[in-house]
């Protein structure tokens, strides 16, 4: 296998009928729109990407993750791997070069590099008067703007695999993760799940960009995107309930990553995560064995509940 190490996620890309409606969606959802044909939708994050969303119309599916190259020499590395594309220009807003493979579950995973990266988007937020530093807002009063939560970029994607080991030996193998946990039920061979993140050698990371569950089918559990602080999770938890979609779980903290997360579904029932504050890792920090509902149980909030946890949309 001719695999490479990848920088980060980029984007994920779904297939939504409506696209006036996924575009409502994302936009209460924190999302701001990038571009818009007649087939697909790009939306963005206040972060300097071109998009990290796309929606593309079409039977409600989830069509699979990209993630970044971190030079066009990889792309060519990559293209040489079995059953990847050539590296191919992309036909699409925003622009670059790609190669496209299947993975073990048959979702598309392109590897992507030279997209146009847009100005960031202008947001200011006030400071926080807290533990030694009570005094950083002397003076300013605290006045939040009710309304979406400010969607910075993509975080991770999770997938239920009916085989985890194969699953996660390919993401590893072809886009160079390390483990940062893996999960045992009962027993320690029991995996049941596992968090990778990216190798970036001395860079410290997210704890993970790709988290794979054990289950009875194969689908997407949830994609995740960070937010810009604890104040914007509940903002936007306040503005997705005034807006009348469905609540998936949250707000907590969970033990494996420490995100402060909440979570949401869209109309076709694919579940998306708002989080803030990550715990991050280089590549020197060993992979840990984890123990399933103890090691995974939120630090505060409620638990997951089974349906979140059985959740896989193909």
């Amino acid at each position: 296998m001719s695999g490479i190490k990848v920088a980060d996620i980029a984007f994920g890309r779904m297939r939504a009928p409506d696209l006036d409606r996924a575009e409502q969606f994302l936009t209460d959802f924190g999302l701001v729109r990038s571009d818009r044909t007649r087939t697909a939708l790009y939306m963005r994050g206040t972060d300097p990407t071109h998009h990290l969303y796309v929606a593309e119309l079409g039977d409600p599916r989830f069509v699979g993750c990209a993630f970044q190259a971190a030079s066009e020499e990889d792309l060519h590395r990559l293209a040489r791997a079995q059953g990847a594309s050539p590296v191919e220009s992309i036909d699409e807003p925003g622009g670059g070069k790609r190669v496209r493979l299947r993975d073990p579950l048959g979702y598309q995973i392109e590897v992507v590099h030279g997209i146009a990266r847009p100005e960031p988007l202008p947001l200011r937020r006030q400071l926080l008067n807290y533990g030694a530093e009570r005094r950083r807002r002397a003076g300013e009063l605290m006045r939040l703007a009710k309304g979406p939560a400010h969607v910075r970029r993509i975080g991770h994607m999770v997938l239920m695999s009916t085989d985890l080991g194969r699953t996660v030996q390919w993401y590893r193998g072809t886009l160079g993760f390390l483990c940062s946990d893996d999960v045992y039920a009962e027993r320690e061979d029991n995996l049941v799940g596992s968090f990778n993140r990216c190798d970036r050698g001395d860079d410290y990371v997210d704890h993970h960009v790709f988290f794979c569950i054990q289950g009875r089918k194969n689908g997407l559990n949830h994609l995740s995107f960070e937010v810009e602080d604890i104040d914007d999770v509940m903002l936007g938890h306040e503005h997705m309930k005034r807006q009348g979609y469905r609540h998936a779980w949250g707000i907590g903290r969970h033990r494996l990553g420490s995100q402060v997360y909440d979570y949401w579904y869209d109309p076709w029932d694919r579940c998306h995560e708002h989080w803030t504050d990550t715990d991050l890792l280089n590549a020197a920090a060993p992979g840990n064995l984890a123990r399933a509902m103890i090691d995974t149980a939120s630090q505060w909030g409620e638990q997951a509940p089974q349906e979140f946890r059985e959740h896989a949309t193909p």
